[in-house]
């Protein structure tokens, strides 16, 4: 059953898209789509994985197929698995069902996976070719690569700031506008509406968004997914509080539904039983950092313990001198508005002691502009998620 290269990048152009539509609701799990392609070139099934839903895409591919599965060809962007889970290994249900070909994107970067999947196809004379499309593949399940391997979540710090680096303007003259509080529309905003709804399809693509209190306290924010689009599990709200300044009456803590988690230096019990009796998750990390503020290596060691893949920072200077500067950062996503504030009392992207030498700096690599309309982002890695 020969097929051209075209053939193969079209049904697994298919397949990707099957899995991007997992987006927010597969997590821990990978996003997975597959599709099922008789001998006549006829989709005789499809799937997507959802966490909820537990049966894997190449199941639910299979299982819409039903006797048409016998002789197709399997497209599918990830690797399929071949240990037991919370399902049985797919790579056998592959075999047992009578499918030919397997056309994968990637190998699974699970350790108990990466490759075996592919040995046991091949081992029952299954036909398998890898690596097409498979920067596509790699970027769609780049957080669960991160947390497979090292059982953290991937980090990306994310910025909304004007031309020469200024995330608002002097204090006093007004809060951060780039924050999306419940004055900031009144206040006026750095970035324009189309960049802004593309910051809700970030907080979508997340499981948890975190922010220092002084921003709490500043804006008064919701931190809400408002994509509008389906999760798997509520998108957990993270306010770094060194001494639990939270405000009782912010519009966080009268909206917490165990969505929101406080991680603390040092615990006031009253405040913290007042908290938690709102619903409010406080933890208190045992190793703080010089600057008294929770040490951000234990934040993302704690967060992957709750199986959370992937963490968005979308915080003021101090936070994101201390994200930086304690080397968990993977990525970074940057708005800029065509706009210069200047001057030396509006707020820098980072307030502290940046890196003393060039030979230092953060090193931003395989850099993607984005356009917003006027406005415009800078994606990029600090790390590759699958090193």
């Amino acid at each position: 059953m020969a097929t051209s290269r075209e053939t193969d990048e079209r049904f697994l152009r298919q397949a990707l898209d099957l899995a991007r539509a997992g987006i927010g609701q597969t997590s821990p799990n990978p996003n997975v789509g597959a599709i099922l392609v008789d001998a006549d070139g006829v989709i005789v099934g499809r799937g997507s994985h959802t966490y909820a839903g537990v049966r894997h895409a190449e199941i639910l591919a299979i299982e819409q197929a039903g006797q048409r599965a016998r002789g197709a060809r399997l497209y599918i962007n990830l690797e399929p698995c071949s240990h037991q889970g919370r399902t049985p290994p797919c790579a056998d249900a592959v075999i047992t069902a009578g499918i030919t070909r397997v056309v994968a994107s990637m190998s699974d970067p699970n350790p108990l996976v990466s490759g075996r999947g592919f040995e046991r196809l091949r081992t029952a004379g299954v036909s398998v070719t890898s690596g097409i499309l498979e920067a596509e593949a790699k970027g769609l399940n780049e957080a669960f690569a991160r947390y497979i391997r090292g059982h953290i979540p991937l980090v990306t710090l994310k910025a909304a700031m004007t031309l020469d680096g200024k995330i608002a303007p002097p204090p006093g003259e007004s809060r951060n506008p780039s924050a999306l509080g419940a004055g900031a529309a009144a206040r006026g905003y750095i970035t324009g509406e189309a960049a802004r709804a593309h910051v809700q399809e970030l907080r979508h693509q997340h499981d948890a968004i975190l922010v220092g209190v002084g921003t709490v306290i500043a804006d008064d924010p919701l931190l809400t997914d408002r994509s509008g689009r389906p999760r798997g599990r509520p998108l957990l709200r993270v306010i770094l509080d060194s001494h639990l300044r939270l405000p009782l009456e912010s519009r966080l803590v009268n909206t917490a539904q165990e969505d929101l988690l406080v991680l603390c230096s040092f615990a006031e019990e009253k405040k913290r039983k007042q908290l938690q009796e709102r619903g409010v998750w406080v933890e208190q990390i045992p190793q703080p950092s010089v600057e008294g503020h929770p040490d951000l290596t234990a934040v993302v060691k704690h967060l992957g313990e709750r199986e959370i893949a992937s963490l968005m920072i979308e915080g003021g200077s101090m936070v994101n001198w201390a994200a930086l500067s304690s080397g968990i950062v993977d990525k970074i996503f940057f708005y800029y508005a065509p706009k210069i504030l200047a001057g030396t009392g509006a707020v820098p992207f980072s307030a502290g002691a940046g890196f003393p030498h060039l030979g230092q700096a953060a090193q931003v690599k395989s850099i993607r502009l984005h356009r917003f309309g006027e406005d415009f982002a800078v994606e990029g890695y600090l790390r590759d998620p699958y090193e």
